[in-house]
């Protein structure tokens, strides 16, 4: 009988699985610590995909390397010296499966998902330690390495209760528990009462008057706010401060009106790239507190089990150099010896990490002499090798690129997806029907060969529509990465600031929150002409996905008519030309506008999650839409990079009817409806026609950043992170939100008796 597996091959696998799985379970955990930080510092798909894998291979090797060890044990009935050897060298190794699953310091949830599984690590933890126990109870007489076992043992347990905890305290149940203060009940009213009761009762001339309460909270928030330029460490402690008082704002909680104004008088007089490096720190620490084992380990006992653990480490290292190894394999003992001077090198890496964190320079600010020592002056300058790229980019392309990739604390890009270009490759190829008939033959076998290529793709596509992978393939196919600049910083900055000087009221901060492009073009003073009413109902009587769809394909239009129309002008007379993705040196409202409107649709299609609470029936529009550009541009032969030449076309229609008269509102296309948008913002000039969209953009990104589910931005922290997160949190720190809900000021009842 041939079996599917050979003998040989099976003996082999019984021989080395557990070897194997053991080193691939260090090689998981190397590649974790090393690599685990990229994900705050890109975007791309491949590098996300690689660590999720690696993140569930970890705990799946471990556990099962676990299990076979145990196994092996009960199946192994040799009992000569050879096997017992081996049983104790295996035993000795479970306990570093059980460090293995604690993981490393760089990553212990992938999502915010994972907290919120933080019993079922601690369900682990227990069967885990019970079942490492039995298999090293069964190798106790007559074991040599009991001794280094249970060092190893102490120290895997102190690891796998680390991550344990720290999943426990990033759940967000806990992490909203942890910001609530003691209950306060407030001044004693029965017996206020009571002894007023007893005043009239004497017939005593008694009031009750109401005295300010001395704000001692105010005193413990207060921060001075220094003029000028930060320093990189005053970046740090500044972020520190407002990460204590804003990160509520994951768990939706709401901060008192002090606290409102404290931070509006701190950002409204810093400068757009120091506000930015701010919200950057700040956001870092929230990463690093609901994605790794900074809460737990950065703090006394923390030092003192991680001290333990290195200790015991060491410790074995030294018992298992001199005990005798003569009855091991020679392999099983390199492989010991790996695993040893594997998990003393992933703790100095770990180590590292955490003396060269953000909160080792937040914890120096306590002592005033290492404040002041040449200490401060390192992380000075190791901290400026993690500002943004775009701040100040040095000349040598491979020192700017290696810091980006190890320092950077974010991708500094900005995803994007266009509409025209999108449906435009969605185009079948465009076929000459007026060739020659000598060309007829190929004609006819190009068709047929095009044909099974088509319904090869069709295939293809229903596969993967059925996968529920079509969002991923499209972001892959057609998606753009624009590299963030400082100019578009600068402008996105001015623009909430310059609402914020309006925001002395809580409820015109609202109203601003609330407005969806409008308000900038009504209530601002830049913009004073009259045709600005024409373009109103485009925003303020629509929802806010066809809005945004609308201004997206309108935005489109107007860019690639003026980049055609001023193509033939003389090179010193031109103002418009195509963006590339990987220029960071624009600046005009133009590009503005092009790289926000990309942006904001890709948000709308690719990140449903973050648009969910404002999209509406974005989707259904997208697909209707969609459906309506690829029959125009198929009906006019305009196929893929025709972009100047299917807005020319789509520009050229006769728009004096409405569409929805001609057509119904069956469809909730919107193409044509941008069409009469397009024409309406053509009526402007030039310059003034694009400060109008960029700024109806950025008022487009506030409400949608206002108006995201907060776990969203939590989770896009891990990401790589979103522009989107960044304008959201400086609305809150420019008190632009409604989550600022408790009324100023304190007072107390005092009861007084006059004579």
């Amino acid at each position: 009988m041939v079996t599917p597996i050979p003998n040989h091959v099976k003996e082999l696998w019984k021989e080395w699985n557990v070897r194997a799985i053991i080193l691939f379970s260090l090689a998981l955990q190397t590649f974790l610590i090393v690599a685990a930080p990229l994900r705050k510092r890109t975007s791309r798909k491949l590098v996300i995909f690689l660590l999720w894998t690696a993140y569930l291979l970890a705990d799946w090797a471990a556990s099962f390397a676990v299990g076979h060890i145990s196994s092996k044990q009960n199946d192994d009935s040799s009992g000569g010296s050879k096997a017992k050897a081996d049983d104790i060298i295996q035993a000795f190794w479970a306990p570093f499966l059980l460090l293995h699953l604690g993981g490393p310091d760089t990553i212990t949830a992938f999502a915010l998902e994972d907290n919120e599984l933080w019993l079922r690590h601690l369900l682990g933890l227990v069967t885990q330690v019970l079942a490492t126990a039995y298999v090293f109870i069964q190798t106790v007489p007559g074991n040599d390495l009991w001794i280094s076992t249970v060092l190893m043992f102490f120290g895997g347990i102190i690891k796998y209760a680390e991550r344990t905890r720290a999943l426990y305290l990033a759940s967000l149940n806990k992490f909203r528990e942890s910001l609530l203060q003691k209950p306060d009940a407030g001044p004693n009213y029965a017996k206020l009462m009571e002894e007023f009761s007893s005043k009239k009762d004497a017939r005593l001339p008694t009031k009750i008057q109401m005295i300010p309460e001395p704000d001692v909270e105010s005193k413990a928030f207060s921060k001075d706010v220094k003029e000028g330029d930060l320093t990189e460490i005053d970046i740090v402690n500044y972020a520190n401060h407002y990460f204590r008082i804003f990160k509520g704002l994951i768990v939706d909680s709401i901060f008192s009106f002090r606290e409102r104004d404290e931070s509006r008088e701190f950002f409204m007089n810093r400068t757009a790239v120091d506000a930015f490096r701010v919200m950057e720190v700040e956001l870092n620490l929230i990463y690093e507190v609901l994605y790794t084992k900074i809460e737990v380990v950065h703090n006394r006992m923390g030092y003192v089990f991680r001290f333990l653990s290195l200790a015991s480490t060491v410790a074995t290292l030294g018992l298992f150099y001199i005990v005798d190894k003569d009855d091991f394999k020679p392999f099983d003992v390199r492989t010991t010896y790996t695993l040893l001077l594997g998990a003393i090198c992933l703790d100095a890496i770990a180590l590292l990490n955490l003396v060269c964190s953000d909160w080792t320079v937040i914890g120096m600010q306590k002592y005033p002499t290492i404040r002041q020592s040449c200490l401060s002056k390192v992380f000075e300058c190791f901290l400026y090798l993690q500002r943004p790229k775009w701040h100040n980019r040095e000349n040598n392309w491979v020192t700017w690129k290696l810091r980006a990739a190890l320092f950077r604390r974010w991708s500094d890009a900005i995803s994007g997806y266009n509409f025209i270009t999108y449906n435009l490759r969605g185009c079948p190829d465009i076929d000459g029907s007026d060739q020659p008939d000598h060309q007829s033959v190929w004609k006819s076998v190009r068709d047929k060969i095009y044909f099974v290529v088509k319904c090869f793709k069709k295939l293809i596509n229903k596969i993967i529509d059925q996968l529920g992978a079509t969002t991923l393939i499209d972001e892959l196919k057609y998606g753009i990465r624009y590299r963030m600049n400082k100019p578009l910083w600068n402008f996105i900055f001015t623009e909430l600031q310059e609402k914020a000087e309006d925001a002395d009221d809580p409820e015109i901060a609202k109203r601003i929150c609330e407005a969806r492009g409008s308000y900038v073009l009504l209530e601002s003073t830049k913009f004073k002409d009259d045709k600005i009413k024409e373009i109103i109902p485009y925003i303020d009587d629509v929802t806010y996905d066809q809005s945004l769809l609308l201004w997206h394909i309108a935005t489109e239009l107007c860019y690639q008519d003026d980049v055609r129309k001023d193509k033939d002008k003389d090179e010193e007379s031109k103002k418009y030309k195509i963006l590339d993705p990987k220029d960071e040196e624009y600046g005009e409202p133009y590009q503005f506008s092009k790289v926000l409107s990309d942006y904001m649709l890709y948000l709308l299609v690719l990140q449903p999650t973050m648009m969910s609470a404002v999209a509406g029936i974005g989707q259904i529009r997208f697909r209707d839409t969609s459906e309506e550009a690829k029959k125009f541009f198929v009906r006019r032969g305009k196929g893929k990079g025709k972009e100047q030449e299917a807005c020319e076309a789509i520009l050229g229609v006769d728009t004096n009817v409405e569409p929805v008269t001609v057509k119904g509102d069956r469809s909730k296309s919107v193409l044509f409806d941008a069409c009469i948008l397009a024409k309406k913002l053509g009526k402007f000039e030039d310059d003034e026609k694009w400060k109008i969209v960029s700024s109806v953009w950025v008022e487009m990104l506030s409400y949608a950043a206002s108006h995201c589910r907060p776990e969203s931005h939590a989770q896009q922290v891990s990401k790589g992170g979103e522009l989107i997160t960044f304008v959201w949190l400086l609305m809150s720190h420019f008190g632009l939100g409604d989550q600022f809900q408790i009324k100023e000021g304190h007072a107390r009842a005092k009861l007084i008796v006059e004579k």
